[in-house]
């Protein structure tokens, strides 16, 4: 066969498998696509896939960290889980976050230099749909402290923590003084058997990777720094803690509520008159990005964030962060305890706290036995303080801090 033939006779047989293989791959759309529908309507569906149910039916269910009520739907979801609790920073390069307001109750508190981030408890507010959560940062000890109450073994996502691991320095430890020890995150989640490839302690940086996590500069729109960029997915995070054991029962069979101490909660009933319309402070001095302000909204019988002189909204929904109550929770501060500059704050022992729902205030006692007790508010009169049903918010300010109201 000479040359000419060769190139033809190969021209022909690539256009026949071109043929048919376009032909394949356009039958085999136009039946994955319903009658007429277009190329952009079956991406849309794509997009929509995410898990949404319908929360239209009556709310009848309580859930238990929070007192708020949900539906059945709701509920069927929740007692397949156990809570998940998320640190999310709060760097004013991160705002708006993504998934605060879907949290059951968020924990704020200092990391470093005066800059606050959140324990976030994700239960029944996760239910309804798949949340975005976002960005998510390290860990440290009192925020491990808090997830302790959420059982032995929480799902617990976060993205490093204090540690004193250093792989160019002698042994691969860092130089005595550079982290106390009292602060070494990594040391204590190691030691509660937490860390570990399929510990319940889920690092975006090691153990917990895509799709429950993947990292996004761009969520805001514009790029962001590397260390605001991981985000993650509760449904998946939900997904990967079954698969290790971490699901809504224990290793032994038990229900990971069976030892978990419940809040008291109360139908709310706000003032006709409110005392308290606003709550104002800052965590450090001359830190005004951190500053907050708490506006009640007596229509909605809500409280109102803003952080930094801005309203503080969650990045999902546009809205302005709203709780039924707040709680300062006065802790001492101890710090800098070492060469990189980590604090460190007591929040197991007890203190002094405000309590505001309603428009009003109740000056209250806090008190936390140990890592895994509950955290128990108590009013003048040493009564357990009842949480209005809905979303709770604790600030951790330092101990001596002003509080305006």
């Amino acid at each position: 066969m000479t040359p000419n033939k060769k190139i033809m006779t190969l021209l022909t047989f690539l256009g026949i498998y071109f043929l048919v293989s376009g032909g394949s791959w356009a039958i085999f759309s136009y039946l994955k696509k319903s009658p007429g529908e277009s190329s952009s309507q079956t991406t849309k569906k794509v997009e929509d896939s995410r898990r949404k149910i319908d929360t239209s039916a009556p709310k009848t269910e309580i859930c238990p960290i929070n007192g708020a009520m949900f539906t059945k739907a709701e509920r069927e979801i929740w007692e397949k889980r156990r809570p998940m609790t998320a640190i999310i920073e709060n760097h004013a390069d991160s705002r708006p976050q993504s998934g605060l307001s879907r949290a059951d109750v968020v924990y704020e508190a200092v990391a470093e230099g005066g800059i606050t981030r959140f324990l976030s408890v994700f239960y029944c507010g996760a239910s309804a749909e798949d949340v975005k959560i976002a960005p998510i940062r390290s860990i440290r000890v009192y925020f491990i402290n808090w997830a302790s109450e959420y059982s032995k073994n929480p799902v617990l996502v976060h993205s490093g923590g204090a540690n004193n691991i250093c792989n160019s320095c002698p042994g691969e430890i860092k130089p005595r003084g550079d982290v106390d020890p009292s602060v070494d995150a990594f040391k204590i989640l190691a030691k509660l058997g937490w860390r570990a490839p399929n510990g319940n302690a889920m690092d975006a940086g090691t153990n917990l990777g895509f799709p429950a996590v993947k990292r996004d500069q761009y969520r805001l729109g514009t790029k962001s720094a590397w260390e605001h960029s991981f985000e993650g997915y509760t449904d998946k995070i939900f997904e990967v803690a079954e698969e290790r054991g971490f699901g809504a029962k224990n290793e032994n069979g038990s229900l990971w509520s069976e030892d978990f101490v419940k809040w008291e909660f109360a139908d709310e009933t706000p003032a006709a008159t409110p005392a308290y319309t606003e709550i104002s402070f800052e965590f450090w001095s001359n830190k005004p990005d951190y500053d907050v302000v708490w506006k009640y909204d007596k229509g909605r019988n809500a409280y109102l964030r803003v952080n930094g002189g801005k309203d503080h909204q969650d990045f999902n929904t546009k809205e302005q962060l709203a709780v039924k109550n707040l709680v300062i929770e006065f802790v001492k501060e101890k710090g800098p305890v070492d060469r990189e500059g980590h604090m460190f704050y007591t929040n197991v022992g007890s203190g002094k706290a405000l309590v505001f729902q309603n428009g009003e205030v109740i000056e209250a006692t806090w008190s936390k036995a140990s890592q895994f007790d509950r955290t128990v508010y108590k009013d003048s009169a040493k009564a357990e303080i009842k949480f209005v049903r809905g979303q709770i918010w604790i600030d951790a300010v330092p101990d001596g801090n002003k509080i305006s109201y």
